[in-house]
Formats: structure tokens, sequence, C-alpha cells
């Protein structure tokens, strides 16, 4: 089963082809994803890598986090299953 792991820290230049190369070195990457601001279009500096394997997703996090990738030292960890907000069109406190 797939483990999703958080990645914290990234330079604004990161692609996901990059994040992606940097953990296939540690096995199968079902999905590389940086989250990017819906206004600016900017990168927000982190992402997620989604890893084949538990055991594989454990090898990532020992062998990135820490390490440093385009002048940055990187955040990894396991990914935690945060509940969405509900947003509100209404524009006030409500």
């Amino acid at each position: 089963m797939a483990k999703k792991l958080y990645v914290g820290n990234l330079s604004y230049n990161t692609t996901e082809d990059g994040l992606r190369n940097l953990f296939s070195g540690f096995g199968s990457v079902a999905s590389a994803k940086i989250i990017f601001d819906r206004e600016t279009g900017n990168s927000k500096g982190f992402g997620f890598i989604e890893m084949g394997s538990d055991e594989e997703a454990a090898a990532a996090i020992a062998g990135t986090n820490g390490r440093e990738m385009e002048g940055r030292q990187l955040r990894v960890n396991e990914a935690m299953d945060k509940p969405r907000r509900e947003r509100s069109d209404r524009g006030g406190n409500w």
C-alpha cells in the first residue's frame, strides 16, 4: 500500500520532476505534488510524495530528511490526514 510523505522547506524553484527524481532513489514514486498558492501561482514551499510501500517510505524519510536540495534543508515526514476546512463565500465571520 502506498504511503504519503510531507516534504517541507522546498525551494520555490523546485519542480515536481525534481522531487520525483530525488525520491525515486528510495523506491517507486506513485506521485509527486508541489502545492501552489491559488492567487499568485507561486509555490508554497512544500509538497507531497507518495511512495509505493511503507518500507520505501521509511527509507525515503531516513535518506532525505535534513538533506539539502537547491540550497534548502528538507523536512520530510509521514503526512497526516488533515480535515479540510469549510470555506464560506459570504465574506464575513459567520
